[in-house]
């Protein structure tokens, strides 16, 4: 069974796990799933302030707090009890190509040569760390809610701006990945 677990899982066992999420929380009690939400209710929570976008029952949304306290107790386990001992496996068309922006250590599952404290203090290392953190905030705010709120639940609930974001979202990622990612590696 742990050597089950330690592997990915594949598309048709996960997909549907992820997928009937959506039904579940509909049934217990009309809860809308998604992450960036739960940044709210702790500012809500532990900030005594009158803002206005913090004055709400935030109680009521207590589920969602430990919904996040089991994804980080869920990784802390992970780590510690099922750790992936082998090497990461990097396609060689990718490496090389990486190897051109000076991307070589693949010792981890994200590079130290772009996310580190080292890094952090390059150009490239501070706009991807810094600059995307402040976008990612930013584009989460904006369009009412993050990836996986927009693209699992909201769609499957037909919700229209859903699927607008979800729509921007990849387009973004399409952008990032392919025009403004090679530029800032090589900076």
């Amino acid at each position: 069974m742990i050597e089950f677990l330690k592997q990915p899982w594949p598309w048709y066992i996960a997909g549907p796990l992820i997928g009937l999420t959506v039904p579940t929380l509909l049934l217990l009690g009309n809860k809308s799933f998604g992450i960036s939400s739960s940044l709210r209710h702790i500012c809500a929570a532990c900030i005594p302030a009158n803002i206005p976008f913090f004055q709400y029952n935030w109680k009521k949304e207590i589920w969602n707090l430990v919904f996040v306290s089991g994804i980080l107790l869920g990784g802390i386990i992970a780590v510690n009890l099922l750790p992936n001992t082998g090497p990461v496996q990097v396609n060689p068309k990718l490496t090389e190509e990486l190897a051109r922006y000076g991307i070589t250590n693949f010792s981890n599952l994200v590079p130290q040569d772009v996310i580190s404290w080292p890094a952090l203090f390059s150009a490239r290392g501070f706009i991807m760390m810094v600059g995307g953190g402040f976008l990612v905030g930013f584009g989460t705010r904006y369009a009412g809610g993050c990836t996986s709120g927009h693209a699992i639940m909201g769609l499957s609930n037909l919700q229209w701006p859903s699927l607008v974001a979800t729509i921007c979202f990849m387009a973004g990622g399409f952008a990032m990945a392919n025009l403004i990612l090679p530029f800032i590696l090589s900076l």
